[in-house]
């Protein structure tokens, strides 16, 4: 992904600044030489970094200060402003810091530095020997890399019955499946990166049992992989309707990089599409394929697309918005069956379709858990610490069910920068951090030309309150329960929703 270039490239940070230009802001944009670089305030101490998240390349002077952080304003990636490490997911990589000299109230900034990652002693008699990482999607990805980056220097694998390596499984709805993103941007590293880090990557591999007592995990080709920590990263699948029909060769599911890639080998010679669904996947994937110049028609049972999130009148705001870009949509109905060129609708209307996506949900993989006598529920149960009821097997990401400490709730949420930080902290624990998982529920929707930040867990809501002018893409929707707000969405206010992330992380602490 390229940086964000637009801002006015501000002073040369080498010719040096005075104190007073930072006005009353936390953050001044600069450059050395090509690269943009902020100053930040930590008190009286001032450091650099580079401007641009590492993530998608967003600005960071947008974003928000929260002690010695930076928080991207697009994805909510945070970085350490002293030593540039990417602390929070979706970023990964660090900031580029630079060694900064005071005379005074004239601050300079000098020779470029690389500091370490912080990394946590661990006793030689606690050091596991051998991870394990069941799943190659976001939360094993990212705990896999935290153990390295934290200075695990054990045998690590991933199992993963992918085909490909872990990818940027948000864009596979979004700009990839539109055909405005390379597939050299869809992996999360390339394969040196692997190599690099000693992980040894399994691919095309299904694991059929976890010895819980015996400490190794089975694959369907009789490999037996002994482990001192296991992450049960196993995600969800989608949920398959049994509707006549379905099992033919143009009706696909979406959740993985060759379900994307199929789908868009169909497009090249599809003219209309059928969309059952119209949650977020479904109707970016209709974004996606008008953007392929298809004929696009969404189906679902409800009365409002994404009621059940956003509530009746926002998911109307989207309809409408759709709607004007050629979307058709058959609310209140379902797909009776379907044909080689068509589909019936349950209401009996025959719509035109040589390709049809189902988008109806998922469910989460419990049944290795569940055969091992791990503790399931909807989902894996954990503890604070990730932790299963099996000590030294953790579970991480859409199939693990966490206590929710904002809510006070229990639950499993589906949200791709969640189950990143899921592996991170998981990936900590394993080495006897004892981090209790803390962090705000989070994600993001692209439709067309808006983009909807959403922060928090609302469930079922009391009441719904929208400040400012949706049609204006410019407001922030709070979502409350016995008066309390419990989310908020915000479209064009990216740094209110920052704002209400950081808020609520404050009353955790």
């Amino acid at each position: 992904m390229t940086s964000y270039l637009s801002e006015e490239a501000g002073p040369d940070l080498t010719q040096g600044i005075s104190l007073s230009d930072f006005g009353n802001q936390p953050l001044l944009r600069g450059h050395v030489g090509d690269e943009p670089v902020i100053l930040a305030r930590i008190g009286d101490e001032i450091t650099a970094v580079g401007a641009t998240c590492t993530h998608y390349g967003a600005p960071l002077t947008e974003g928000l200060v929260v002690g010695e952080t930076v928080r991207c304003p697009w994805h909510h990636a945070c970085f350490s402003l002293r030593s540039g490490e990417a602390l929070g997911a979706p970023a990964f990589d660090p900031l580029p810091c630079w060694q900064v000299e005071r005379d005074g109230d004239r601050i300079m900034v000098r020779d470029k530095i690389t500091p370490k990652p912080r990394s946590i002693p661990v006793a030689a008699a606690n050091q596991p020997a051998n991870v394990v990482i069941i799943g190659g999607g976001a939360a094993g990805f990212a705990c896999a890399e935290m153990l390295r980056r934290r200075g695990y220097q054990g045998q690590l694998t991933m199992l993963s019955e992918d085909s490909d390596a872990p990818c940027d499984r948000p864009n596979l709805s979004k700009d990839y499946l539109a055909g405005n993103a390379p597939e050299e941007w869809i992996p999360l590293k390339s394969d040196d990166f692997y190599v690099r880090n000693r992980i040894d990557l399994q691919l095309h591999t299904t694991v059929t049992k976890i010895n819980t007592t015996g400490h190794t995990v089975t694959t369907a080709d009789g490999r037996i992989f002994p482990f001192d920590r296991l992450l049960l990263a196993t995600g969800a699948e989608p949920v398959r309707l049994p509707i006549p029909g379905a099992n033919q060769s143009h009706v696909f599911t979406l959740r993985t990089l060759a379900d994307s890639r199929a789908i868009i080998e169909r497009a090249k010679h599809a003219k209309a599409a059928v969309i059952l669904g119209s949650g977020f996947i479904g109707l970016e994937a209709a974004a996606a394929l008008r953007a392929r110049e298809l004929d696009v028609h969404v189906v679902s049972l409800d009365k409002h697309p994404l009621e059940k999130i956003l509530g009746s009148e926002p998911g109307d705001f989207i309809r409408s918005l759709h709607e004007q870009h050629g979307v058709q949509f058959h609310m209140g109905t379902s797909l009776a069956h379907i044909e080689p060129h068509k589909v019936v609708l349950s209401n009996g209307k025959e719509l035109t379709a040589d390709l049809v996506i189902i988008g109806v949900g998922v469910r989460p993989c419990v049944s290795l858990a569940e055969a091992a006598g791990i503790t399931v529920d909807n989902g894996i149960l954990v503890n604070e610490y990730l932790e299963t009821s099996v000590p030294g097997i953790f579970a991480a990401g859409d199939v693990a069910r966490w206590r929710d400490e904002a809510s006070g709730k229990t639950q499993r949420i589906e949200h791709w920068v969640l189950a990143e930080r899921h592996g991170q902290i998981a990936a900590e624990n394993m080495l006897g951090a004892n981090t209790a998982f803390q962090d705000v529920p989070f994600f993001w929707s692209a439709h067309y030309d808006i983009s909807i930040r959403y922060v928090g867990y609302a469930g079922p809501w009391d009441t719904l309150e929208i400040e400012g002018d949706m049609a204006a893409y410019d407001c922030l929707i709070s979502y409350k329960t016995g008066g309390k707000t419990v989310a908020v969405a915000a479209i064009g206010r990216d740094k209110q929703a920052l704002e209400y992330r950081a808020l609520i992380a404050q009353q955790q602490h």
